[in-house]
């Protein structure tokens, strides 16, 4: 079940609503959100929902010892938490990798092993990097450890952020397991939040995405450099409002619950160098791999050389994480070479802002587009036809004028301006100039009204309606 589905917003969001409206027992409402969580995963994943909860339970049990464990860097410590990343890394690999490593491996020895065939099970990634973190930090002494299986249920299992995150890591909404609260006017900017998530999602991403998928259906022969900007400028577009769309819904479904979620997006496409980027960019995955990677690596405190290691293993796991394909490989090692250059040999931030701003976007564009695409042949192939791609076959001028409609450009031009603080900025200063706070705020609300009209609109009439993280 996606949030942008009819069966989402028209049978299962009105039950939420309810439940957090008019359920004010803490322990009642947590064993109701973890029943319709339950019902949520398993409405798409019948049978793999016995695998999120044996993760549930594993996890469970190997921290309940941690307490005793946590002061002294024992062997019984160390067999725990190994056991906890042996686990969960075993799990993760099986499922999302397996067929991978296999292809890997006849390619190079040249022999036929039959490759798996393992169906991905939704939210794997995000749900095992919450139950690893969990485990590690209670033997950190970070949090500490719960007892009840149930709001441990409830952490690992909550609809909203399940499915493709935000990443929640447990010290940072532990103690709203228990005190949280919940009003009328909470749920009203939950559901806000949840409408311009969905905005992004429907209004923006579905609408560029279509052409991104007609650019890249392409013979390699009919793409030319404007086709190949396009499909990276569309696709960078469409990536950003369908991912932090969702992030939006889930933050915003959290709030209407009393929970508050840490945000995952800064305006990303505002950045002026690459190593900025990554710091307003799927925020969660970043500081989830800081706080456990890099930094028992020995982050940037062991020498030059042992941080260039530590930036670029991070970095290669980030695109490892994001799926079993040699583009997700390739595309997180091409960011980590850029960490490295601003770290060592160039400094965007000495530069005038227009050219730091065309070169980082310019690094990200053609990021994305080795991201998106279905091979490294085609990969390669875009790249070069970003630069020197000057061969204008019929078929491309054909793709490339069907581009060029008013409605198109228009999306694009909203997607710019969306990308952008200038909106919540202008709003902010006409409150405060006019102090005319209420008056925005009802103005807020009237968009968001005007806003769910349009998405419901495009719900009937489009079969368009793909969530691209709900790959990972």
């Amino acid at each position: 079940m996606v949030f942008s589905s009819a069966a989402f917003l028209f049978a299962f969001f009105p039950v939420y609503i309810g439940v957090v409206a008019l359920v004010r027992n803490i322990k009642a409402c947590n064993v109701l959100l973890i029943i319709m969580s339950l019902v949520f995963y398993a409405w798409g994943e019948p049978v793999y929902i016995l695998l999120m909860l044996f993760s549930i339970l594993i996890n469970y049990l190997i921290a309940l010892p941690a307490e005793r464990y946590r002061e002294s860097d024992s062997i019984q410590r160390r067999t725990l938490l190994a056991l906890a990343i042996v686990y969960n890394l075993t799990a993760l690999g099986l499922f999302k990798y397996a067929g991978f490593l296999t292809d890997t491996f006849n390619s190079i020895a040249g022999t036929s092993v039959p490759t798996p065939q393992i169906p991905l099970p939704v939210g794997i990634s995000f749900f095992t990097f919450q139950t690893m973190s969990y485990v590690i930090d209670a033997y950190r002494g970070t949090c500490s450890v719960q007892r009840n299986i149930g709001k441990f249920m409830l952490y690992v299992s909550f609809f909203p952020q399940l499915i493709a995150g935000p990443i929640v890591k447990y010290h940072d909404i532990e103690k709203q397991l228990d005190r949280r609260s919940t009003n009328a006017e909470k749920i009203a900017d939950g559901m806000r939040r949840f409408i311009v998530g969905l905005s992004k999602k429907m209004l923006i991403a579905n609408a560029v995405g279509s052409p991104v998928d007609k650019i890249y259906s392409l013979d390699g022969a009919d793409m030319n450099i404007a086709l190949a900007w396009a499909a990276g400028i569309l696709y960078c577009l469409q990536i950003y409002f369908d991912f932090s769309g969702y992030s939006d819904m889930a933050i915003g479904l959290g709030k209407m619950a009393g929970f508050r979620f840490l945000e995952n997006f800064n305006y990303p496409y505002t950045s002026f160098s690459v190593r900025e980027f990554w710091k307003r960019w799927h925020i969660s995955l970043t500081t989830w791999f800081r706080e456990y990677v890099y930094f028992p690596l020995g982050g940037n405190r062991k020498g030059e050389l042992r941080t260039g290691i530590n930036r670029m293993s991070v970095f290669l796991l980030t695109g490892m994480w994001h799926g079993a394909m040699w583009t997700f490989v390739v595309w997180g090692v091409f960011h980590g070479v850029f960490q490295l250059l601003e770290t060592y040999l160039i400094h965007p931030d000495k530069w005038k802002k227009p050219l730091a701003y065309i070169y980082t976007m310019g690094v990200v564009v053609a990021g994305f587009a080795i991201f998106r695409a279905d091979s490294i042949g085609q990969a390669f192939n875009i790249l070069f036809q970003m630069i020197g791609g000057f061969g204008f076959t019929e078929v491309g001028m054909i793709v490339l004028q069907g581009l060029m409609t008013f409605y198109n450009f228009f999306i694009v031009a909203a997607a710019f301006v969306a990308m952008t603080p200038i909106v919540r900025d202008t709003a902010y200063s006409l409150a405060a100039k006019y102090n005319a706070a209420k008056a925005v705020t009802c103005l807020k609300y009237a968009a968001s009204v005007l806003l769910m009209a349009l998405c419901m609109m495009s719900i009937a009439s489009s079969s368009y309606n793909p969530f691209i993280y709900f790959r990972f």
